[in-house]
């Protein structure tokens, strides 16, 4: 028998019928086009994640927010090339991230932006069927999080048909 680590990347919510919840990931799942409510829980973990080492560097540093920053220099300089947080914010700003900011950093959700598709869903499909490349390498997973230098170089792949701007699935106006 293998043995791999099979742990969950994601926590689900503690109380699974809340009406008022379920309508707001409803929402979000339709904005980004996710697939299904486990990739919103992804983001939701991983932004939990964020908060919890922003919360334990300012808890080391005893307050002091420029220790914090030097702590935890590393970990601020990873958020800001993934376009989380822009060059003039502070770490007190982690604690105040909401999801859609790690949700707007997806592969997905940029190759909608910039035009690439005419819905977030589409976009996901032509991700998904190889028709996208980041900096030349074409990239098959909608949730992987693009940095800011990356994202001028997100474009349909040239051997794809995708390519030809007179492809019909390729919405007036698209790169």
């Amino acid at each position: 028998m293998a043995t791999g680590n099979n742990t969950k990347r994601y926590e689900t919510p503690n109380h699974p019928f809340q009406g008022e919840r379920i309508a707001q990931e409803g929402d979000l799942l339709g904005r980004y086009g996710l697939k299904n409510k486990e990739e919103l829980w992804r983001a939701q973990s991983e932004l939990r994640n964020y908060r919890r080492e922003a919360r334990r560097l300012i808890g080391e540093a005893q307050g002091d927010l420029a220790a914090a920053e030097a702590a935890g220099e590393e970990f601020l300089t990873r958020l800001r090339r993934y376009g989380i947080l822009s060059g003039e914010d502070d770490i007190s700003r982690v604690l105040g991230l909401d999801v859609t900011d790690i949700l707007e950093r997806r592969l997905q959700t940029v190759a909608y932006r910039k035009g690439l598709a005419s819905t977030p869903k589409q976009a996901r499909q032509f991700i998904v069927h190889g028709h996208v490349v980041v900096d030349g390498a074409r990239v098959t997973r909608p949730s992987k999080t693009v940095e800011v230098d990356e994202e001028d170089t997100v474009s349909f792949d040239g051997t794809s048909p995708l390519a030809d701007e007179l492809h019909p699935e390729r919405a007036e106006g698209q790169e």
